[in-house]
């Protein structure tokens, strides 16, 4: 008895201290949001696509205006040479210059899309569009950002796509997708908006 009397002193001299409940652990917090990520609402994804789409395009064509510009007057005299020779002449409108200049634009519409795209959806999951709308770019399976081949892949499907006009099938089939409302960009990237 004296051995449990003296455990029991022993029990009552050490200080109680009061329970207080874990905090809440920000990396906690992070895991929680994203495997809670949930497919962006359809409306929200086409402001952000439109936002996106009216930077690029304006960034493309302040480059490729003067581009376009030159390979139009040179064709134009092109024309004007096969005019004034008075005999019949075929002008080929595609030629080492106007193909290096239209190489040019497309050169400068692929290189602002990894940077305004690609680049921005593999460091913070989001472009300029979708930070101002409130979506993020997740991985399908780890609900992180996608890696920058992910997204690069992404873009390039989506911008070829868009170039050889099904890039309008492309956007729709996220209409009839499920569960994620994934676009075909977004299925070669195998990543989803998340809202």
């Amino acid at each position: 008895m004296p051995a449990q009397q003296h455990g029991l002193r022993a029990e009552q001299q050490q200080p109680v201290v009061p329970w207080k409940p874990p905090v809440d652990d920000p990396f906690q917090q992070l895991a929680r949001s994203q495997a809670s990520a949930r497919p962006a609402g359809l409306g929200k994804r086409l402001a952000a696509r439109m936002v996106d789409t009216v930077v690029l395009g304006a960034l493309v064509g302040a480059v490729g205006f003067p581009l376009v510009t030159r390979a139009t007057g040179h064709i134009d005299q092109k024309i004007e040479a096969a005019k004034l020779s008075g005999e019949t002449v075929t002008v080929w409108l595609l030629d080492a210059t106007t193909a290096g200049l239209f190489g040019g634009v497309l050169a400068a519409f692929l290189v602002l899309g990894f940077l305004l795209e690609a680049l921005p959806t593999a460091k913070w999951g989001r472009t300029l569009g979708k930070k101002l709308c409130g979506l993020e770019v997740r991985d399908i399976e780890s609900h992180d950002s996608p890696t920058v081949g992910a997204a690069l892949r992404r873009w390039l499907v989506y911008g070829v796509l868009g170039l050889l006009a099904v890039g309008v099938l492309n956007v729709l089939w996220c209409l009839i997708d499920r569960p994620w409302r994934q676009c075909w960009h977004d299925k070669a990237a195998r990543t989803f908006v998340a809202g």
